[in-house]
């Protein structure tokens, strides 16, 4: 029997997407096949994600900013999630009309300002909060999700 397939998309694809894609993984990666992409990818993935993820124990390292348009016709997904409005109003409707489609918006690391320190803690709070949603979304599955957090 094969997994649902769970599609985060933002705009970028360089953080909140790639962060929720990771996070999804670790809680729960046995019950879905996880996916992100973004409706204009960035180059890379954001280096203050990649540092607070590997805080939280998760290595995102394997991934990187694609475009929606690489599944159009290629994957068909049980569930569409946008973390950010720029998705929900730019995603191929395609998408949108697959599935359970769910809207969670979350604050954009990429756009934080300040120190380095400064954009980390704030990116730090976005993981925590994509954690918590999806922690939600997996008790409404009637999913326990595993632990990843390293002490």
């Amino acid at each position: 029997m094969s997994k649902p397939k769970v599609l985060f998309l933002c705009t970028g694809n360089s953080a909140r997407s790639q962060m929720a894609e990771g996070i999804l993984r670790a809680l729960a990666g046995e019950h879905f096949d996880v996916f992100s992409a973004g409706t204009e990818p960035r180059g890379a993935i954001l280096p203050e994600v990649q540092t607070v993820m590997r805080e939280a124990g998760i290595d995102i390292s394997g991934q990187w900013p694609k475009s929606v348009m690489e599944y159009m016709g290629q994957v068909n997904f049980g569930y569409v999630i946008t973390v950010c409005a720029d998705a929900e109003e730019n995603c191929p409707a395609v998408f949108l009309n697959m599935g359970i489609h769910e809207h969670w918006p979350f604050e954009d690391p990429a756009k934080f300002s300040g120190d380095a320190e400064a954009r980390l803690a704030s990116t730090r709070r976005v993981r925590d909060q994509i954690e918590e949603r999806l922690r939600l979304w997996l008790k409404e599955q009637d999913i326990a999700p595993r632990e990843h957090r390293q002490m």
